[in-house]
Order: C-alpha cells, then sequence, then structure tokens
C-alpha cells in the first residue's frame, strides 16, 4: 500500500493508539486519529479496563495476540509481570485448568499446575479450606492500559500522526463501493481508508457506511473495596500491585490490587445490554474518571453474592467495604471472538472491534499488517468479521448469543457443547425425516446438524466385536454415542447417507468466471466441462486462505464448495475488482446458493446399486470417473452428481434444489433399504475423513501454513504456467527445507481418546499440538494429527498431554485407510469391508 494514502483511524484507545504505531512502524505516517473525548481519558472500555492479561484461551490465534500484546506492553514499560493465578474450588474446575495447561503449553508458554499447597504460597490470603488447585503463568501480568496509549500518542505524534480529540465523526463517504472520506460535522476529511476502533460505539460507525458489526455492549461490574489488612505494605504505588492477577471463575469472578485495596471483576450478575444510543450524553469537557459514558452507575444489589463469594475465598475481606463501583461498558460477540478485518461491502473500510486489552497489541499489528501487506502474520479465523452467516448478523441472534456468551464466560464448556436457544434457524429438506429418525443434533453456522441417529441404535447388537469402540471417559463421551460406530461401519460395508447441505455453496458464472478461479487457486480451473478439482486458496506469502473444490457444470457456471463466509467475502472482493477492470479477466458473478439449494453424500460399496434401481443415467466407473459431475435424473429429480467421498468410499455428492431435496431423500432411502443403507452423522464423517487423510480447513491447515507443511503439495497445478496468488510465494517456499509437517499420530492404546488443540510432547518439550483427532473405527484406534519437526520419522513416538495425563502415540504414515485409493476408484480387487489394523 502507498505510503501516501490517508488512513484514518476511528477511537484513540489502546486499539486505535497500538494501530497507529504498528502502521508507523511499517512506514506510514499519514495518519489521523479521531477521538471523540479528551486523550487523556477517551471514555471507551480502555479508561476503565482493570488490565488483566491472562493468554490462556481455547484459539492458538488468541493466544498468541496476547503474548505479544503482553511483550509490547513489557517493551514499553507498561507491564507488570505478576503472573496470572487461575484457582478451583470444585474438581469439574481443577480438571478443567488441566486442559487449559494444554492450550496454553500447545503456543510454547510457561505454565505450571499448582496443588493447593501452591496456590497459598503464591497467593497468602485465599481461604485455605476452598481451593484444591490451581493454574499459574508467569507471564501474565498487568496491563497500564492508559499509561501505553499515552506513550503511544506522544511517539506516534513525533511520527508525524494527528490526532482530534474531542472530535465526533458524524458520517463516513463512500463512492463506488470504496472509502472516500469522514465528515466531521461540517468538515470533510478525505481518506483512503478508515478503520474503525471505535470499541462498542462500532456499531454506529458500521452503520454509517452499510456495514454489520455484531456486537453488544454489555455493562460489566467492577468494584474497589476499603483497606484490607492483608495488603497492607505490600505495594509502594498507590495502585501497585505484587500479587498475581487471580480468576475465581467457579464463581464468575476476578481480583487485583489497587495498592492496598482489591479491585473485583463480576461476571455473576444478569447481563446488562447498554446500547450506545441509551448511554447517558456526557460532554468530552466534563469526562472525569467516575464519570464517562463507558461508566454506568453502580448496582449494589447486583453485586452482593458476588461480594459474599469473594468475602468467603479471601477472608481478609470480611473486615472491608465496598468504597466504589462501578458498571462498565465492554464489547460482546455472539462467539467471544473480536471482529476484524476489511468489509467486502466498501473497500477500505477495516475494523478491529470487540478486543480486549489482552489481544489489544495483536490485533493491531494484524490490522496493520492487512492493511499494508494483504495478510495478517497470525490467522485471523476465528476473528475475521466475515466468519458470520446472515442469519447470524440479525440484531436478535447478536443481542441473545453476545448476552449468553456474558453469562458463559468463564464456564467449563465442552467443544461441542450446543446453544440452547435461537436453535432451528437453519435446517435442510431432510430435517423432518432426520427428526423421524431422532437424530441428534448440534448446530453450527446456524444450521441444525445431525450427528448421530438413534434410529440406528437396532444395529448396535449386528456391529462386529472389532469395529465396538472402547469406553470412553467422562468428558470424551459428552456428545457421542456407541451408534457412531454403527453409522462408520454401514458406511464402510453397505451403504449410508449423509447430508451434506450445510456445507457452503457458491455459483460463479460469466465469461470471467474460468480466469477468476484460475487465478486465485492452485489448481488447474479450465478443465472441461464436467471436470472436479481440489484445490486451494493461498495469500500472497503462499499460506492456506482456504480448500475448495471446483465443479464445472458449464462452460461459464462453476459451482465451489467452500469453507464459509469468509471465502464467499474474498471471492467477491475478487470478482469485483474483475468487473471494475482493475484485474483483467472479464465480468463474473459470484452467488451464495446454500440455501436454495442441498445435497446428499451417498457413500459405500453399495452406493452404486442404489443409485442404478433409480436412474437410467450412466453411474460406472467409464460413465462418471472419479473427480468428474454430471447432471442426471434420479427417480425423476434433477440432479448434480459430483464422483467424490469425503469418508474414503465409493460414491457421490449429489445435490438438487431445496424443493427437491425431501423427495431425494426419500426415494434413496427406499431404493437402499435391501442394501442396508442407514443415515449417518458427523460423527462417523469425522472419524473416516481422518482414517483417509483429509485435512480440515480451520483446524489442519490455516494461513500460518503452506501447501508443503500441510501435506497438500498435491493440489497445486504442477503445469499450470499462468500467474496465481500465492505462486511467486511457492516457489520460494519450495527452495527451502520444509521444517514442519501436519502429521498422523495413532495412539497406542485404543482406550484413550483426544478431542483436538491438547500439546504434543517429545519427553519435556512441546513439540506441537493436536489440530484434529477422533476415534478410528475401521483402524480400531485413537487418531490424532498434529505439525511436528520435519525430522521426525514413521514409527517416532511422542506424547500427547490430556487433562495433566500422558498418552504414548506413534507418527504413522498416512492415509490409514485406503491408501491406494481402490475403494474410491471402484477397483475391483477393493475388498468389501476393509479392516484395517495399524
Amino acid at each position: 500500500m502507498s505510503n501516501e494514502q490517508h488512513i484514518v483511524i476511528i477511537g484513540a484507545g489502546i486499539v486505535g493508539t497500538n494501530l497507529a504505531d504498528e502502521l508507523v512502524a511499517r512506514g506510514h505516517n499519514n495518519i489521523t486519529v479521531i477521538e471523540q473525548g479528551p486523550l487523556t481519558l477517551p471514555g471507551g472500555s480502555t479508561s476503565h479496563a482493570p488490565g488483566l492479561v491472562f493468554q490462556a484461551n481455547p484459539s492458538q490465534s488468541m493466544m498468541k495476540f496476547a503474548t505479544y500484546t503482553r511483550d509490547k506492553l513489557e517493551a514499553m514499560g507498561c507491564f507488570n509481570p505478576v503472573g496470572g493465578l487461575e484457582i478451583a474450588t470444585t474438581e469439574t474446575r481443577l480438571r478443567d485448568l488441566r486442559r487449559r495447561h494444554g492450550y496454553v503449553k500447545s503456543t510454547g508458554v510457561e505454565a505450571f499446575l499448582l496443588s493447593a499447597e501452591q496456590c497459598l504460597e503464591k497467593y497468602p490470603l485465599l481461604n485455605a479450606d476452598k481451593v484444591l488447585g490451581g493454574l499459574y503463568v508467569p507471564t501474565d501480568g498487568l496491563a497500564l492500559a492508559t499509561k501505553q496509549v499515552a506513550a503511544l500518542i506522544q511517539s506516534t505524534q513525533a511520527a508525524g500522526v494527528v490526532y482530534r480529540e474531542q472530535t465526533e465523526v458524524t458520517s463516513i463517504a463512500k463512492e463506488e463501493g470504496r472509502i472516500t472520506g469522514v465528515w466531521l460535522g461540517e468538515e470533510f476529511l478525505a481518506a483512503d481508508i478508515v478503520v474503525s476502533c471505535a470499541g462498542f460505539w462500532g456499531v454506529n460507525v458500521g452503520e454509517m457506511v452499510g456495514v454489520d458489526i455484531p456486537l453488544l455492549p454489555l455493562a460489566h461490574q467492577y468494584a474497589k473495596t476499603t483497606k484490607v489488612a492483608g495488603l497492607e505494605g505490600r505495594n509502594e504505588l498507590p495502585n501497585g500491585a505484587s500479587l498475581p492477577i487471580l480468576r475465581y471463575q467457579d464463581q464468575d469472578l476476578y481480583y487485583r490490587e489497587h495498592g492496598d485495596r482489591y479491585g473485583i471483576g463480576s461476571y455473576a450478575h444478569k447481563p446488562m445490554p447498554s446500547p450506545v444510543n441509551k448511554l447517558p450524553k456526557i460532554a468530552a469537557a466534563d469526562y472525569t474518571e467516575e464519570n464517562m459514558p463507558s461508566s454506568l452507575e453502580f448496582t449494589m444489589e447486583d453485586f452482593l453474592p458476588a461480594w459474599e463469594a469473594s468475602q468467603e475465598i479471601l477472608p481478609d475481606l470480611a473486615d472491608t467495604e465496598i468504597e466504589h463501583g462501578f458498571n462498565g461498558i465492554f464489547s460482546f460477540t455472539s462467539d467471544g471472538g473480536s471482529l476484524v478485518g476489511q468489509s467486502p461491502k466498501v473497500q477500505g473500510f477495516y475494523m478491529a472491534e470487540a478486543v480486549w486489552v489482552t489481544h489489544s497489541g495483536g490485533i493491531a499489528r494484524a490490522v496493520a499488517e492487512l492493511i499494508t501487506e494483504g495478510r495478517s502474520s497470525i490467522d485471523l479465523g476465528d476473528s475475521d468479521v466475515n466468519r458470520f452467516e446472515d442469519v447470524q448478523l440479525a440484531p436478535s441472534f447478536v443481542d441473545e448469543t453476545s448476552a449468553q456468551n456474558f453469562v458463559e464466560i468463564y464456564d467449563v464448556r465442552h467443544p461441542l457443547e450446543p446453544r440452547l436457544a435461537l436453535r432451528d434457524l437453519r435446517v435442510s429438506p431432510f430435517h423432518a425425516r432426520q427428526r423421524e429418525q431422532q437424530a441428534f443434533f448440534l448446530e453450527g453456522g446456524g444450521w441444525e446438524r445431525p450427528y448421530w441417529y438413534e434410529s440406528n441404535a437396532k444395529y448396535l447388537k449386528d456391529l462386529p466385536e472389532d469395529w465396538k469402540e472402547p469406553l470412553r471417559d467422562t468428558w470424551s463421551a459428552k456428545f457421542h454415542s456407541p451408534i457412531v460406530a454403527v453409522e462408520a461401519w454401514k458406511t464402510r460395508t453397505a451403504v449410508a447417507m449423509y447430508d451434506m447441505t450445510p456445507l457452503k455453496r457458491f455459483e460463479i458464472s460469466g465469461p470471467g468466471a474460468a480466469a477468476m478461479l484460475h487465478r486465485l487457486s492452485t489448481g488447474n480451473a479450465k478443465k472441461s466441462v464436467g471436470s472436479v478439482t481440489y484445490t486451494l486458496l493461498l495469500d500472497e506469502a503462499g499460506g492456506i486462505r482456504s480448500d475448495i473444490t471446483i465443479a464445472r457444470l458449464e462452460e461459464n457456471t462453476f459451482q465451489v464448495g467452500a469453507n464459509g463466509n469468509i471465502d464467499l467475502a474474498y471471492f467477491t472482493v475478487e470478482a469485483e475488482a474483475q468487473n471494475s477492470g482493475k484485474i483483467p479477466g472479464g465480468w463474473v458473478q459470484v452467488r451464495d446458493i446454500t440455501g436454495g439449494t442441498c445435497c446428499i453424500g451417498l457413500w459405500g460399496p453399495q452406493a452404486r446399486k442404489v443409485i442404478e434401481k433409480l436412474s437410467d443415467d450412466d453411474f460406472s466407473n467409464e460413465g462418471l470417473k472419479y473427480f468428474r459431475s454430471t447432471k442426471a435424473h434420479i427417480a425423476g429429480v434433477p440432479v448434480s452428481a459430483w464422483r467424490l467421498s469425503y469418508v474414503g468410499e465409493l460414491g457421490w455428492e449429489i445435490y438438487t434444489t431445496a424443493d427437491n431435496g425431501q423427495r431425494l431423500w426419500d426415494v434413496l432411502f427406499e431404493a437402499g433399504r435391501e442394501f442396508g443403507i442407514i443415515p449417518a452423522g458427523r460423527a462417523a464423517f469425522a472419524s473416516l475423513r481422518l482414517e483417509k487423510g483429509y485435512r480440515s480447513w480451520g483446524s489442519d491447515m490455516n494461513t500460518e501454513y503452506n501447501p508443503y507443511e500441510a501435506g497438500l503439495d498435491f493440489a497445486i497445478a504442477k503445469k499450470k504456467e499462468e500467474d496465481f496468488v500465492g505462486k511467486a510465494a511457492l516457489a520460494e517456499i519450495a527452495k527451502q527445507p520444509v521444517t514442519k509437517k501436519l502429521r498422523c499420530l495413532v495412539l497406542d492404546s485404543p482406550n484413550q481418546v483426544v478431542l483436538g488443540k491438547e500439546p504434543v510432547y517429545a519427553g519435556d518439550d512441546v513439540v506441537g499440538y493436536v489440530t484434529s483427532a477422533a476415534f478410528g473405527f475401521t483402524v480400531g484406534r485413537p487418531i490424532a494429527y498434529s505439525y511436528l519437526p520435519a525430522s521426525y520419522e514413521f514409527g517416532d513416538k511422542v506424547q500427547i498431554d490430556y487433562f495433566g495425563q500422558r498418552l504414548s502415540a506413534t507418527v504413522t504414515q498416512d492415509p490409514l485407510y485406503d491408501p491406494q485409493m481402490k475403494r474410491l476408484r471402484d477397483i475391483q480387487d477393493a475388498p468389501v469391508a476393509e479392516k484395517v489394523s495399524v
């Protein structure tokens, strides 16, 4: 990006000032930061944030953002490295802290599980009768947020950044879908890029350009006590701290010292939505620490249960009172993630919203990298603003789910734990039949997704002994059923129907469609009509943006199977650039067709016999070869059938329009009865795809990994002479030795299951973390995947940390199942039911 472009940042809190600093570090100084409050006290969440920096997080990206933030704070002298202590007062929490310990260790950050006695050594004020143990991270601590903001303002001003305080952005101007400037009342300020770092005011900023910023401002209680006997004499400064920051998550509480007083933060109260238009109007000149838009009046009646719990866990509080409290406003989202990135609707409009102090510096760097380099060095999949489906942008959805996220912020939640409210928002045309067959549904992207079918329980008695899964531990058994083994067995030995409807689908058409797909992907998108291509989307550095399938249905019409709305945003922006003539290739249209279509995956060795009963079209090996598609009719239903399989068995993805969906389900199911057909769910699907070694975007690969590391270099067309995104970077990467590779791990004991995100050890060293995991029913062993140093060879041993227990595993050649692809290609000597041993 040209350094001459003018960048306007809205908001001079800890995110906006960090962003200005990160842009200056990358050579930019034509920057204006607009702040509606005084620079000394902007009035947003930064002004009252307690400053706790805890690095533990289920998301690898968020942990990396936190670590970068704390390192930057420390380098600037704006960090107090007192450490962080999370305590357990229940067995459930104690067990969960072992899981969280794994999260931290997997990123290479030092962390320790402490006994009750060790917790008391670290924190003598705790009630010894309550604490069972804890998690201690020495590099956690306290951000001196306002001090950093002041320092950043000073340094960036010296570099040429202009700050406009007590100035309000009243509207944002755009022309032909691109930012042109901002209005400050009657004053117009030209701009090429606008970045919203406005915190909970971000919703209003988004409205100015017609962009949804799906967050909910919620009040969060924070109180300061009178003097605490146990803290007197510990800290020299009035706001100083020497004890670790403390989280008491069993009661939704956290604590920090303010000299000889305690600060207590509570999530134990009811959600208190605080829409921006209902916040008090305060003139910027009247801002004080006790009087600002983000600080509402304290409601003691809501705090009383938290106060009682605090006095119990910290007995010294019994002789104190609440000296001061407020209900501070923070931004919450429906999934707890931040909102980062550029809008596909308005070029030049970026955002960094719902960002906690903990991640502020890291996310600011990511946005600066997006603006200057087109990519973030840390993957943004968990925080990309484009990750939400349209149904998840509805204000009613955002409000209810964000409020629920507030309630559950410290809860021990299973990775599959379903949301109870706002269900049945999106259902496939097969939903009525799935309910009849007693499907167990979990939700994703607003869709109801069957994970298994209780109707298949009747086959448990027929399940061969060597297909049965060992008993699971309590945690891994949650949201799981022995029926999953039946569904895997039937897929491998008979035939099963999978509902693939929720998978994202686009129609990309027009005379420029082939050129665009060819330019953006690593594969050959210009193959003949009827071809299906598995390929990758890369960023300019060769990182994996997504993996997709491209079917050429007609000369200028393609159907793309993608991973979600992030892909849709990318294609939309690229199509607009091509249509405007900025990129050659010709006119192209991108349409999301997911909701108007549906898909059944019909897979298994008996699949062709089912189809042959219903169709006169040629579904033979020669008539429809592997990775080809065709238009056909199945019992009169017009379909598009693709010869491919994510479970590693003969079969097809069969697409039709939503109005024909239920009829397609019914005719396939009825025709398949004599061949033992069953419906099967996503749990079996996940197991079978891991046996086949298929990668899943978002877990096994993202922008931080390249195709050679992920084992996907086969998806790079060897004879593709034309340029494509990432090609130059791949050429350089190919010259260097691969330092890490995604490896298949088979656990040595069949009785031990992991779920994902656990650290992988070699001796005392963490060498990776689990990206995907499932029990492999065909191989009779638990399977996990992890990036490991490239020096690891097949047969090497590692250990996976599962709730503090080291489980032995072996690095194994993948795919574990059908490595010669005989089953998929229906080669005649492929066994009917191939049981594999490892």
